[in-house]
């Protein structure tokens, strides 16, 4: 059947009053999910899979995907109100979400990230619908060496992020690298900087750094600043509303990040965390406003949570296509998919378009809901503003605290906690930026072992990653970006 029919057969299937449900269900046990620190899509799938084993392989994807992108939508609540990323794809969102939240306008950064990820997301699954078979054979052409020059060009952005100090930038950068190799190598069996320590043999978690440098060192800076509860909470909510003219501020920004991230997402391995960075860099660079991103600029909201959604849908596409995940959420539903007896692939879309269409068609009908359930509850949500400073700074320790300790269960991890908010507190403190070490601790990880693969393939000849157009092409665009920026400042200087 061509596209429209197909398209049509979907949403037969998604408007059956069961999967209804499951998608209402879905979204909003989701949503619920990504708004508390530490819990995360993952646990939230694997437990999902005992329940689901006995449903129709149709109905339980469907619930399980809603849980998936509903927990990146909701993942932006707590960035916003309390500087405290609920999942990793949203922390970029902190960057300026908090800002606004901090300056009275918590309602209008809420409600921009609720519309833009409504945006992105049903850009997406229309994007999705239109080119998953053709997006899948391109995702096949990246090998390792497009996916290390790939991680290379995202690292080289944090020239934009370093709007002070390139140095400071690359400093952050590079520790970010050596925290993300911390940990038994894959390949070798080595112990690399565990100190000898049993805790330390899994590697350092993504979600103890950035609870860490972002919510515990947000407690200590207020508690150092000393500043009055309510002039920090005095009309923290705001207008809910958008004017025209930041309309056409964020349309830009939200097209493009859609269609960035959900190119991003098409690509195995990199996922809603990396298409949010990229989406937040770009939007930085080519702004005009530019030097206001991390103050409080909507577009920094926007083009974030744009692309993280619209990842989300495009991870999708490697995963029903090819039966490769995208990342550890859609590792789980793979899983879950193999257990129920459905094989993704190539022939998945003959073989049960039930499940393909009604999945895909039941995603734009969760963007809905999602829409329809964030809304009206931001006034309600953003009263944890008004809780007394004393209060509020409790609670955002406890949730760092509940959520660090339950990945292992172990105090270790509360005390890493604690040092990472104190290296937090020490980068604000002297001008360091966050973003570079965060970005760096998320695409280490995926460069080391994309690069030993290629080298690995090549027999140890470093020229394989010239020798590949897309890769070559990658890393001319890294040095550029590299480059180019400080040439540009120093330019502009010798003209004043």
């Amino acid at each position: 059947m061509d596209v429209l029919d197909s398209i049509l057969f979907g949403f037969s299937v998604a408007l059956q009053p069961g999967n209804l449900m499951y998608v209402f269900i879905g979204v909003f046990a989701g949503t619920i999910i990504g708004m508390v620190p530490g819990l995360g899509p993952i646990s939230a799938l694997a437990l999902m899979i005992p329940i689901t084993f006995s449903m129709n392989p149709t109905s339980a994807l469907i619930l399980m995907s809603g849980v998936y992108y509903g927990a990146i939508f909701g993942g932006s609540t707590s960035s916003i109100l309390l500087n405290a990323p609920g999942v990793a794809g949203t922390v970029a969102t902190s960057f300026d979400g908090f800002p606004l939240a901090k300056k009275g306008q918590a309602g209008k950064a809420l409600a921009l990230a609720a519309w833009a990820s409504f945006a992105g997301g049903t850009l997406s699954v229309i994007g999705l619908m239109l080119v998953a078979p053709m997006l899948a054979s391109v995702a096949v052409s990246f090998g390792p060496p497009e996916y290390f020059a790939l991680m290379v060009l995202g690292l080289t952005a944090v020239v934009s992020l370093s709007d002070k100090s390139l140095v400071k930038g690359l400093m952050a950068a590079v520790f970010g690298m050596m925290v993300s190799i911390v940990g038994i190598d894959r390949q070798t069996g080595t112990q690399r900087y565990t100190f000898d320590s049993l805790h330390l043999l899994q590697g350092i978690d993504f979600l103890v750094v950035a609870l860490g440098v972002f919510a515990l060192a947000e407690v200590f800076v207020m508690l150092l600043k000393g500043r009055d509860a309510k002039g920090y909470v005095q009309q923290a909510l705001g207008s809910l509303k958008l004017s025209r003219q930041e309309v056409r501020e964020i349309a830009g920004p939200v097209v493009r990040s859609s269609t960035q991230g959900f190119f991003v997402g098409v690509l195995p391995g990199a996922g809603a965390t990396v298409a949010s960075f990229l989406a937040y860099i770009t939007e930085k660079r080519i702004a005009k406003d530019g030097h206001t991103f991390g103050k409080g600029n909507i577009k920094g909201v926007a083009a974030p949570e744009a692309a993280n959604n619209a990842a989300c849908s495009g991870s999708f596409v490697p995963l029903l296509t090819l039966g490769v995940p995208g990342s550890g959420s859609t590792a789980v539903l793979l899983g879950a998919l193999l257990v129920m007896g459905v094989t993704p692939g190539p022939m998945m879309l003959t073989e049960r378009p039930d499940v393909f269409w009604g999945v895909i068609a039941s995603m734009y009908i969760g963007n809905l809901f999602l829409l329809i359930l964030n809304l009206p509850l931001i006034p309600y949500i953003a009263r944890i503003l008004e809780v007394p400073r004393p209060m509020l700074l409790a609670l955002i320790l406890l949730f760092c605290m509940i959520g660090v300790y339950g990945l292992k269960f172990t105090t270790f991890d509360l005390l890493l906690l604690l040092g990472f908010g104190l290296v937090g507190l020490l980068m604000r403190l002297n001008g360091f930026p966050v973003a570079p070490m965060i970005l760096a601790l998320i695409l280490g990880d995926i460069m080391e072992e994309n690069m030993r693969r290629a080298l690995q393939i090549s027999g140890g000849d470093w020229m394989v990653f010239l020798e590949k157009p897309i890769s070559a092409t990658l890393l001319g665009i890294a040095v550029v970006s590299l480059v180019l920026p400080p040439l540009w400042r120093r330019l502009r200087r010798t003209r004043h």
